[in-house]
């Protein structure tokens, strides 16, 4: 089996490439009892890395063993904020390359807060070398590496945390557990919003990495040539090689908790598609920022998903997530409206089954007892939660450019998504003020997709399943299922 280990030799990331023996597995990892210290490292120091920091340094007897950036001076900040923290405490390790992180046979786990095209990759070493992994948000880049992230999970045993930490809110599981329960009635549409205001990232010329940065760990499995700076540290998210757009970005977070109310048996949908653009801004941005995303189960139950990123003088934010029942009922920013009801009434429902503590306390909770069940967000929920925002985004990737008007959906017969995307054309047109000549919505093809075998079938079949998995650089591949 290729793998990760660095073993000492592997110094510099020159030869990232090579061929190395994969030591630690599940056999041959630690086993903790309730009062062993768990160490782990974090993996990416900036925005959610800091919250890793913290969120570790709260839990009891956890030592937070390797601090991990290919930036030297990311690492040198967070190395010296966290020794200003521990004082005398302090015992962690700064280093650029994580695979000298799982080498080591004592680390237990690593918490993973690097940009997106990393963290299936990160996962599986971690499980191929016995360690528990906290991932942030989306577990996986595309649809084939978060399948592999769970057959590395099935074959290794270890603890798989996604960062949807709603998933630790016993109040949404509750909610989502009476609905399952039929109490409203049958669910008909789960809707999620990832609506919050953001700016144009503008152009930034090719040029050289800077010294500081260690531009081949930075990009790691990513087939990114040219190194410009809005790679990093924030705006990769806006480019599809890097990232995936904040669809399964913040909106990941809504896109679970869409998914997780759905009834218990639904996985993957069968179909989904997407509309939307990249509005006003005319910059170096490829992801959109203004979509609508729909999605269909076999049992007839739809995602809809709402992005809208453009500010403007009344933008109202949403992150959120709404339901609405087949007899016209529906749940709203936490009232229940029956059917034909202007009145909403507030819910009042037992907490629902988690892990308690909060998501950290869950993670440790899961990794003391070896129960990966234990985990709030689990790897299964992670890529089912990931690929439904993976699908809308492959079908706008497909899509193609339509006036910008009203009637630019392509819905058939589904009312409620005309309906719900007018809402939307509404806002981007008299309340952006995105003028209706020369302008043009990207409009995606909808996509059948079999849940089963995770690829694709029927019209655009051949050019979606291209999508399903990106290609990935020497030394950085993503192993197959059978080499896991």
């Amino acid at each position: 089996m290729a793998a990760f280990s660095r073993r000492g030799f592997l110094k510099t990331s020159s030869v990232a490439g090579a061929s190395m023996l994969l030591l630690g597995t599940r056999a041959s990892g630690r086993i903790l009892g309730a009062n062993d210290r768990l160490r782990i490292a974090v993996a990416g120091l900036n925005g959610r890395g800091q919250s890793h920091i913290g969120g570790w340094m709260d839990q009891p007897n956890v030592e937070i063993a390797y601090l991990i950036d290919p930036d030297k001076k990311v690492l040198s900040s967070a190395m010296t904020g966290l020794q200003s923290k521990l004082k005398e405490n302090f015992k962690a390790q700064g280093i650029a390359d994580l695979r000298e992180a799982l080498d080591d046979k004592n680390l237990d786990a690593i918490s993973v807060a690097t940009p997106n095209h990393w963290h299936s990759l990160i996962t599986i070493w971690a499980a191929q070398a016995g360690k528990h992994v906290y991932v942030e948000k989306p577990m996986s880049h595309d649809v084939a590496e978060g399948r592999i992230a769970v057959e590395a999970q099935r074959k290794y045993g270890v603890v798989i945390q996604h960062g949807t930490q709603s998933r630790s809110d016993a109040r949404i599981a509750g909610l989502h557990e009476a609905i399952q329960a039929g109490q409203f009635g049958k669910l008909k549409i789960s809707y999620g919003y990832c609506c919050k205001p953001r700016g144009s990232i503008g152009h930034k010329p090719i040029s050289d990495p800077p010294e500081n940065l260690d531009w081949n760990l930075w990009r790691g499995p990513a087939v990114v040539d040219q190194f410009h700076g809005n790679y990093v540290h924030y705006n990769w998210h806006w480019f599809w090689k890097t990232g995936n757009g904040d669809l399964n970005n913040q909106g990941t977070h809504q896109l679970d908790i869409a998914r997780w109310a759905l009834d218990k048996e639904e996985t993957h949908p069968v179909r989904a598609m997407a509309i939307g653009g990249r509005f006003q801004w005319n910059d170096q941005g490829e992801t959109p920022n203004t979509m609508m995303g729909l999605a269909e189960y076999a049992n007839g139950q739809q995602v809809f998903f709402n992005v809208r990123n453009v500010n403007y003088p009344e933008y109202e934010k949403q992150v959120e997530n709404e339901y609405y029942f087949e007899d016209g009922g529906k749940i709203i920013r936490g009232l229940y409206y029956s059917p034909g009801s202007s009145e909403g009434d507030k819910l009042d429902l037992p907490p629902g089954k988690v892990t308690p503590g909060g998501n950290w306390t869950a993670f440790i909770t899961a990794c003391r007892e070896g129960k990966p069940e234990l985990a709030n967000g689990n790897v299964d929920d992670a890529h089912y939660g990931c690929v439904l925002g993976h699908l809308m985004n492959n079908s706008y990737r497909l899509g193609e450019k339509v006036p910008f008007n009203s009637k630019a959906g392509r819905f058939g017969d589904n009312k409620d998504a005309a309906e719900h995307f007018q809402k939307l054309h509404e806002v981007m047109h008299g309340g952006v003020g995105v003028p209706e000549d020369g302008t043009e919505y990207t409009v995606g093809p909808w996509l059948t997709f079999d849940p089963k075998t995770e690829s694709h079938t029927g019209d655009f079949a051949k050019e979606a399943n291209v999508l399903l998995k990106d290609p990935n650089r020497p030394g950085f591949e993503i192993p197959t299922a059978d080499k896991v």
